[in-house]
């Protein structure tokens, strides 16, 4: 009896969601004029829908107004109590809605605004296959401008493209990110790619928890990766490139960064500052500019493991010494264990003990496949030489590198070969 309640129960809530249409020719959807089919007014079909709704996109392009937005908290400064002046593009408020577009070749949705999907106490909503461009960087600079924008919501995003939002006045020195947590924003961010943007690929603030996978972060200015103040992550399998620095734990943060592929960053590759808590693991970190990883405070804390560090150190230094392993806080606060750190151009460690021969940790070359593909040969030193306590997906001890550990890339997967 109790089965056949809970049957009818999902089914009347399934009947009461609806679903609206969004495209210039409603036909497509085998429709003709239907109250529930908006002619390229999205915002229109995102007024009218109602929580559990689900919103399908046509092909084709799709822009916002822009809306004057007064943000009534700081998101990244110091004293979170100062209004901001912001604006915003489509925006999604007391609702979890479903939207999903005909895919990222197809779908384009233009924001116009420095909040350009702005999700507000929104809880269960998910948007995928559109891609976001054509924002416009807000004047005052304490905005934390970017494509997505979440507070007080539950959302995923996924297999979105998230491209080319370039502008910013001059005097002006942050830009328009990709993807930002701001208060009580809970995400899921996964198998999007975050291309060419003015600012941090992915950033979370205060109050901001996010499951980050699968993507690939690549070209922008600030981070790819962010994680600040008392914000919570899981970051692992993302590709990140191109950025002026990698992947950052800020703040009070708590942060498991793993598996993550970061390569080519102007300044650092993955850094730890601040009184945050982190478990960086299983991460390649290779060619970038200064430093490939670092240590940057007396108060952070947690575990390095398991990650190769190599061919960092090849301009000249920035934000940090062009070395692999550079200390400016309390190694002994981590343990650093069966790493690989190898030919990086100012050497392997620097303001700390030298680490090759202890728990684990080596200095030797890799022996990676080939040219961009950073799977192990056979004779590899990093092959099941990784923390004894923990284990690949097939059940042996671990490799070190991104393709240890249980949430290692497979390597049948061929995303890393087409970077």
């Amino acid at each position: 009896m109790l089965i056949l309640l809970a049957v009818l129960w999902i089914l009347v809530e399934s009947a009461a969601a609806g679903t609206f249409y969004v495209g210039s020719e409603p036909t497509r959807f085998g429709l003709d004029g239907s109250e529930k089919c908006f002619s390229n007014d999205l915002q229109s079909a995102l007024d009218k829908a109602s929580d559990g709704d689900t919103i399908l996109i046509a092909p084709g392009s799709f822009s916002a107004k822009w809306h004057a937005y007064e943000d009534m908290f700081c998101g990244n400064c110091q004293n979170p109590m100062v209004e901001v002046a912001a604006s915003r593009g489509f925006l999604i408020d007391s609702k979890g809605l479903t939207i999903i577009g005909s895919g990222i070749d197809s779908t384009t949705l233009v924001t116009n605004a420095g909040y350009g999907i702005l999700f507000t106490n929104s809880f269960g909503s998910l948007i995928s296959r559109v891609k976001i461009t054509g924002g416009v960087r807000d004047r005052d600079g304490n905005a934390t401008d970017a494509s997505i924008v979440a507070r007080n919501s539950t959302l995923t995003v996924e297999y979105c493209l998230i491209a080319d939002n370039t502008d910013r006045p001059e005097k002006v020195v942050v830009g328009i990110g990709g993807i930002f947590g701001r208060e009580g924003a809970e995400l899921t961010i996964r198998n999007n790619r975050l291309f060419n943007n003015g600012w941090d690929g992915i950033a979370l603030y205060r109050g901001a928890t996010a499951v980050i996978c699968d993507n690939e972060i690549d070209g922008g200015r600030g981070a790819g990766i962010g994680i600040t103040w008392d914000a919570t992550a899981v970051a692992h399998r993302n590709i990140v490139k191109n950025y002026w620095k990698g992947i950052g734990a800020f703040g009070t943060s708590k942060a498991v960064i793993s598996n993550n592929l970061v390569i080519d960053n102007l300044g650092w590759g993955i850094i730890a500052t601040g009184n945050a808590w982190v478990e960086i693991s299983n991460n390649l970190v290779t060619h970038n500019g200064n430093c490939g990883l670092a240590i940057w405070s007396d108060s952070c804390s947690g575990r390095i493991i398991n990650n190769v560090i190599v061919n960092n150190g090849w301009r000249e230094e920035w934000v940090c010494p062009p070395v692999g392993f550079w200390n400016y806080g309390h190694p002994g606060k981590f343990v650093i264990g069966y790493n690989n750190v190898f030919n990086n151009v100012g050497g392997q460690y620097r303001d700390m003990p030298d680490q090759t021969d202890r728990l684990g940790n080596i200095s030797a070359d890799p022996l990676f496949k080939g040219k961009d593909d950073y799977r192990l040969l056979p004779g590899s030193p990093c092959r099941d030489s990784g923390d004894p306590g923990i284990n690949d997906r097939d059940g042996s001890r671990s490799d070190m590198g991104i393709y240890g550990g249980p949430h290692g890339f497979r390597e049948t997967d061929d995303k890393l070969l087409a970077r």
